[in-house]
């Protein structure tokens, strides 16, 4: 793996090449500058609760456009990465880097990462925006609520008062291992996915149960380790689409966010120029835009070299020798009738995924029915709340969807709301926006917030600027990320022309 530092020769890699100047110029341009260690952030000042990609992220636009931040994380400095800190080696970005550039100095050496290079990015980007000061580890956050001025207070008084939060503590937790039936007759060893032992797998039979990214992952650990026989025990089929950067584009521009007439178009050729041979582990029933798919070429060319096997069943339980399975055929839905038989395995890999941790430290008015997450204001903001931006935590399942673009841009609205009253969306009108996506997505085989689309979400953001002429002086910032001092003067300016209450008192976050 080249360093961050090389350049790769243009004849040589002529896309890698111009990918790194790419980077480079998106660097220079558009990353806001870490504060001088002399340099006073100045209000308001906003509580970030967890040390994920999105939490450092979110933090380090704040203190590179001034704004003070308090990082709190309930483990320890080992913690900082997230998820990324507790997963196994092999593990990697299902998605494009360029789709994934958690923030604008980041720099990437390849199209799809693996997890020491992102380790790497996001503890570099904790140290470059002096967060290392800001961050308060071993804190458990019990409750969130406001005082009387509006500002939130962070389990109780005494670790200060803010004037937003970002609760950023994502969808994944601690690891999910269900239990079996005869797990303690099985002869082998069983592991989760992120405790995987390279010494340990080498030359044995592995099995592993699930078919999601965990799997796929497990699947290039064991292939890696050069595993005698790697099964994978899938309930369902899921969609696998290949690495290639114009495919991960094209399918994320799905403007619909959702199935449409049109969708049997891609599905289509997936299966016939992707898939091909191996049609038969395509999903029948589940169509391609109501699920999160699994990004990885690879895979397939395992099951064809016979490095792996793709084996669609129920698991009735453990014995002494392996997994036994109830193998269905395509389409039969889960708990149909199959054929019972055992996967020989010395190693079993619960390749389950994580828990997803819990919200409920917000206040109970963040979840009042039909406006509970994900159903809330671009699926990040509560409706009594608008202070609040939860980026990355109600995520259920999308195509192309995350990076630094939109992680920046959920960052900044939350700036703009708390630096400037009139951009404040009431409660009301919230809800209005909520009801009008579950309207225009009324007929999708999801609910209206579960799946969206890269494109999709470019017109949320769009939508949330444009409806509010007092925002549209903030668009520059709130989408690329500079010229803040524009708004702001005409904020200073707004406050002397209309001496509205608004101005002069920090609310709740409500128009006035």
């Amino acid at each position: 793996m080249a360093s961050r530092s090389q350049v790769q020769n243009p004849f040589l890699h002529p896309l890698l090449f111009l990918y790194q100047i790419l980077q480079w110029i998106i660097h220079k341009t558009i990353a806001p500058n870490p504060p001088r260690s002399d340099t006073e952030l100045k209000r308001p000042k906003i509580a970030i609760i967890g040390t994920g990609i999105t939490g450092i992220t979110a933090a380090a636009h704040c203190v590179g456009h001034g704004f003070d931040v308090t990082i709190f994380e309930q483990g320890s400095s080992d913690q900082v990465g997230g998820i990324w800190s507790r997963v196994n080696k092999e593990s990697g970005l299902q998605i494009h880097s360029i789709m994934y550039r958690f923030h604008p100095s980041v720099t990437w050496q390849s199209g799809y990462p693996d997890r020491q290079q992102i380790l790497g990015q996001v503890r570099k980007l904790w140290k470059d925006y002096g967060l290392e000061k800001r961050t308060r580890f071993d804190f458990k956050v019990n409750k969130v609520y406001q005082d009387e001025l509006g500002r939130w207070v962070i389990n109780d008084t005494s670790n200060g008062r803010f004037d937003g939060l970002i609760p950023a503590i994502g969808t994944c937790g601690e690891p999910k291992i269900p239990s079996f039936p005869g797990a303690d007759q099985f002869k082998g060893k069983i592991y989760h996915s992120s405790d995987l032992s390279r010494e340990e797998a080498k030359g044995k039979k592995l099995a592993i149960i699930g078919g999601g990214a965990s799997a796929v992952e497990a699947l290039e650990f064991a292939a890696s380790a050069k595993a005698s026989k790697i099964s994978i025990l899938s309930r369902s089929d899921k969609w696998i689409i290949p690495r290639n950067i114009v495919v991960d584009v094209l399918l994320s521009f799905n403007i619909f966010g959702q199935e449409t007439s049109f969708s049997f178009i891609p599905e289509f050729l997936l299966r016939k120029l992707f898939y091909r041979d191996l049609e038969d582990i395509s999903p029948s029933e589940k169509g391609l835009f109501m699920d999160t798919p699994m990004v990885n070429s690879d895979v397939m060319d395992k099951l064809r070299k016979g490095t792996a096997e793709w084996v669609r069943g129920d698991i009735d339980g453990f014995c002494d020798r392996g997994v036994m399975v109830n193998r269905r055929a395509r389409g039969v839905p889960e708990g149909g009738p199959g054929h019972e038989e055992v996967i020989d395995a010395d190693i079993i890999i619960m390749a389950t995924g994580f828990k997803r941790p819990s919200l409920s430290f917000l206040p109970e008015d963040s979840f009042k029915e039909p406006y509970g997450p994900p159903n809330w204001y671009l699926q990040t903001f509560p409706p009594a709340h608008p202070s609040i931006s939860a980026i990355n935590c109600t995520y259920v399942s999308a195509i192309g969807s995350v990076g630094n673009w939109h992680i920046g841009i959920y960052t900044r609205i939350l700036l703009m709301f708390l630096t400037d009253p009139l951009t404040r969306p009431s409660p009301f009108w919230m809800q209005r926006w909520i009801d009008l996506t579950t309207l225009l997505k009324r007929s999708s085989p999801t609910g209206a917030f579960d799946f969206f689309t890269y494109l999709e979400l470019v017109w949320w953001f769009t939508f949330c600027v444009a409806f509010n002429p007092f925002r549209w002086k903030w668009a520059i910032f709130v989408f690329f990320g500079v010229g803040l001092n524009l708004p702001k003067a005409l904020v200073e300016l707004e406050e002397k022309i209309l001496p509205r209450k608004g101005y002069a008192v920090r609310d709740k976050g409500q128009s006035l």
